[in-house]
This record gives C-alpha cells, sequence and structure tokens, in this order.
C-alpha cells in the first residue's frame, strides 16, 4: 500500500468518467447552439425503479473500475442511492431534495451576509445539515485500520469533517461512526497550530475555540444546523493510496438530518479543503462529473489527470466575502438556439460582493435572479406552446404533463459566459420529473437575492474542471 503526505504526494487520484451516449450537452466558444434536443419520457419516468445501489457500508470495495499504478478509480454515489432509498417516488424526492435544497441556499446566503433573507418555504421541517445538503458521495477510507464512511463531494465549503466518538449528538449514518481511539494515526491539533489559526482567519467556512490545549471547530447553518468537535490530522485512504496528515473536523455534536453520509469532503477554494491541502502537487485542479440516474460519475484530483484536452473554459471569479466559493462570468440565457434579451448585469457581482453567480454541486435547482428567470421562463414557454401544461409543483410554476409520450422533442436552454463560451443543457438536465404520472417541470426558480446559482441538475452528466491555480473553469468535452 503506498503512502503519501500533502506535502510528498506524488499519486493523484481519479474517479473514472465512464461515457454515456443517453446524455448530451454542447459547449462551444462561438457558432449556433443546439435549438431542440429529445428527452426521453418514459426512460426518466421509471428509472427510479431500477437505479444503481452504492456497495454495503461494511464493504472495503470501493469501485472495479480499471485502474494503473499511478491512477486511482472511484466512484460518485447519488444522496439517494447511498441513503438506500432505491425504490422512493418522484414526488418524495423533489419534496425532500427543494425542502433540503432551501436549507442550502439559506446557508449560502448566511454565509455572504446576515442581512439576506430567504422566503419561509419549508421552514417547519426537521433541519438537514445545510451544508451537507449536497446530492453526490464519495466512498473514503478513515484512519489508522481505514474505516470505510460515504462523505458528501462539496465544492461549497471547505473544512474536510465527519461524525465520531465520543458522540454527544449524532444524525443516524449507515456506517458506524467513526471512533478515533481505534486509530494508530489520529492527532488532536494544537491551539498553537498554524492549522488551528487558518478556521478563524477568514479563509474557512468555520471558528476554532481552545480546549485543554486542542483546537476545537464549529460550523453553524442559517437553518440552526451546525457541527463541532475537534481538529486533527488524520490519514485518508483513497482504494489502495493513502493521504497522511489531512486535516479534519471529528465531530462529537452534530445537528441535522444527513442521510446517508458521515460528514463532507470540502472542496472548496480554501487552505483546508482537500484540494487546498494537497496544494501545488495536485496542480490546484479537479474534474466532477455529477452521475444522474443509472449511470456512473466520477472526481479527479491533480492537472495531469483532471485537464481534459477540448474543455472550454470561462473564468473564475474571487468574492472575498466568500472565498470558498467558486464564481462564473454568467452573462446571458438562452433558449431554441436564440439568446434571450436578459442584460449582462443581472448577473454581475458588485464590488461590495453582492450578487455574481456561483458553482455549487450542494445546490440542486438553479436560481436566478428574478427578472432573468421570468424572461427565461416566459421565453420557454414560448418556445415549447405545443407541451401539454401541467398544474405547478412545489418552487416550479412551469410543467407539462407528459404521460403517453415515448419520447418529445423540447426546445434547449443555454448559458452564455463572459469571453463567448456557450454551454447548451441536455433536456434532462432541465425538465425533470416530479411525480410517476408523467408530469415534468422546468427545473430553474427565482432567487430570493441577487445571487445566481447553478445547481446540480443542471451540471448532471457534463465533465467540469476547475483549476483554481489558474483561475478557470472548464465544460466537457466529455459526459458520464
Amino acid at each position: 500500500m503506498a503512502t503519501a503526505t500533502p506535502q510528498s504526494l506524488r499519486i493523484f487520484y481519479s474517479l473514472t468518467l465512464l461515457l454515456s451516449s443517453a446524455t448530451y450537452a454542447a459547449v462551444s466558444r462561438a457558432g449556433a447552439a443546439a435549438k431542440f434536443d429529445n428527452l426521453s419520457v418514459h426512460e426518466l419516468i421509471i428509472s427510479s425503479a431500477h437505479r444503481q445501489q452504492p456497495p454495503h457500508p461494511s464493504s472495503h470495495h470501493i469501485n472495479a473500475a480499471k485502474r494503473s499504478a499511478n491512477i486511482l478509480s472511484l466512484k460518485l454515489y447519488r444522496r439517494h442511492s447511498a441513503a438506500g432509498k432505491s425504490n422512493s417516488g418522484h414526488r418524495h424526492r423533489v419534496t425532500d431534495l427543494i425542502l433540503r435544497d432551501h436549507r442550502r441556499i439559506a446557508a449560502l446566503l448566511h454565509r455572504l451576509s446576515p442581512y439576506y433573507r430567504t422566503d419561509d418555504f419549508g421552514s417547519g421541517v426537521v433541519p438537514g445539515l445545510a451544508q451537507g445538503s449536497g446530492e453526490y458521495f464519495v466512498r473514503v477510507g478513515v484512519g489508522s485500520p481505514p474505516k470505510q464512511q460515504f462523505m458528501v463531494v462539496d465544492s461549497g465549503s471547505d473544512l474536510i469533517w465527519v461524525q465520531c466518538q465520543p458522540c454527544g449528538q449524532c444524525y443516524p449514518q449507515p456506517d458506524p461512526i467513526f471512533d478515533p481511539a481505534l486509530s494508530a494515526s489520529f492527532s488532536g491539533v494544537p491551539c498553537s497550530s498554524p492549522v488551528c489559526a487558518l478556521l478563524s482567519s477568514g479563509h474557512s467556512d468555520s471558528a476554532a475555540s481552545c480546549s485543554s490545549g486542542r483546537c476545537r471547530y464549529q460550523v453553524s447553518y442559517g437553518d440552526g444546523s451546525y457541527t463541532r468537535g475537534t481538529l486533527a490530522l488524520e490519514t485518508l485512504t483513497f482504494d489502495d493510496a493513502v493521504v497522511n496528515n489531512v486535516a479534519m473536523g471529528c465531530g462529537h455534536r452534530n445537528r441535522g438530518l444527513f442521510v446517508g453520509a458521515a460528514g463532507i469532503l470540502g472542496l472548496g477554494w480554501g487552505p483546508l479543503s482537500f484540494v487546498g491541502q494537497l496544494g501545488g502537487l495536485a496542480g490546484g485542479v479537479f474534474a466532477y462529473c455529477l452521475p444522474g440516474d443509472g449511470a456512473s460519475g466520477g472526481l479527479v484530483f491533480g492537472r495531469s489527470a483532471a485537464v481534459p484536452e477540448g474543455a472550454v473554459w470561462v473564468p473564475l471569479l474571487r468574492n472575498a466575502r466568500a472565498p470558498s466559493f467558486y464564481y462564473v462570468g454568467l452573462a446571458g440565457l438562452g433558449v431554441g438556439g436564440e439568446r434571450l434579451a436578459v442584460a449582462e448585469e443581472e448577473f454581475q457581482m458588485t464590488e461590495d460582493g453582492d450578487g455574481g453567480t456561483v458553482m455549487d454541486t450542494g445546490t440542486a435547482v438553479t436560481r436566478l435572479p428574478a427578472a432573468a428567470y421570468s424572461a427565461l421562463r416566459d421565453g420557454y414557454v414560448a418556445a415549447a406552446a405545443g407541451l401539454p401544461r401541467a398544474p405547478g409543483v412545489s418552487i416550479f410554476d412551469t410543467c407539462y404533463a407528459l404521460a403517453g409520450y415515448g419520447s418529445v422533442r423540447v426546445p434547449t436552454v443555454a448559458f452564455y459566459f463572459s469571453g463567448g463560451a456557450e454551454l447548451t443543457l441536455p433536456a434532462r438536465n432541465f425538465l425533470i420529473p416530479v411525480d410517476n404520472g408523467g408530469t415534468f417541470c422546468f427545473a430553474f426558480a427565482p432567487s430570493s437575492s441577487e445571487l445566481a446559482i447553478i445547481g446540480n441538475i443542471q451540471q448532471e452528466g457534463i465533465q467540469i474542471t476547475v483549476d483554481s491555480a489558474n483561475g478557470f473553469l472548464g465544460f466537457g468535452p466529455t459526459t458520464c
């Protein structure tokens, strides 16, 4: 078994990106965008009954994908699969998704400003861990010997953490809660450590305190959820590669419904994220492909493995008020190959850090400023006038009754970015089933603030590369 530290790591980790002809996305620098795409109605309605299952929590098997001596292959799992909810209907899943989405967005806005407010949708539901409301999980070994845990892959946070014994307050998880007393590599971080100082430096989404000479962390969210515990250096195992001395939180008090995962693998833009701790040896680069139903997805760390040929690149933007977030320069929207009359100013970030557009794996439904959303919705309704309408569902005000159709030809939706890049979405990335009776809804919603968020429904199946060292985000060229 190979071992390494963040300072001496010589092996890059890759999650195999398995290609599928079922998902299509067009990325380009110029030229006409695709006008129509086919939506497979029947396939999406029945897909929830045939989802891929993750390995049993007690299994040490991570993925049987092909690997070489220098490449490790792992798999990403969707949240409902990892939680063992393979037979839940579309209506239940969408209701659950929207409630968790509301919590996630409340948390993002809380981190940007204490003055942001959201609407009251779902406020009476038992809160989830908004920081961990992400949909995608990876299997990681924690400690020595490694104990396998599902961890959320979260591009919107930095701190890596898992629930730990002794547990004063923990939410249910399928794996046994990690016990640091059984790990030979667990080492508490002293208060005098520079790592502890990073928790309160403004470069992290957490805060630090000191107890008996040990650094303690806490992360609180806009919905009242939190994780609190001890900061430590610990070993993470990715199949047969070991990364020593990873700074992570050992959570002894954790509040929230966080079904299916033990904690978070933070991939944000800060120094305490997993990418930040790998530093120059990973080149500041990771890539991911979020799987849809019945598909395989993946995550890649390291410049040599993650940066694809043929990707279309857009600049990443920094926000001093939210240094962990990956902002992009969204400039416009299109329907059916035609650009809509939406001003670029609708998506721009102000000098004070308000507004802008965040790429976030933890938010499901893309949120747009109200005027931009209205233009997109109205443009889509006009272009799809031949589709039979259905009543709205939850936050979705534009739905269609597609029962009885095998497939339908629908107008495409496109994002336009500063610098000329275009991303045309496949139909299944913006028309989603919300019940088992053939109701499909337009998967966008108005934002309660000036912030735009490109969510994971719109990212699914598209290879996305984050090159934080050079300040660019790439789309394509492959799919999953």
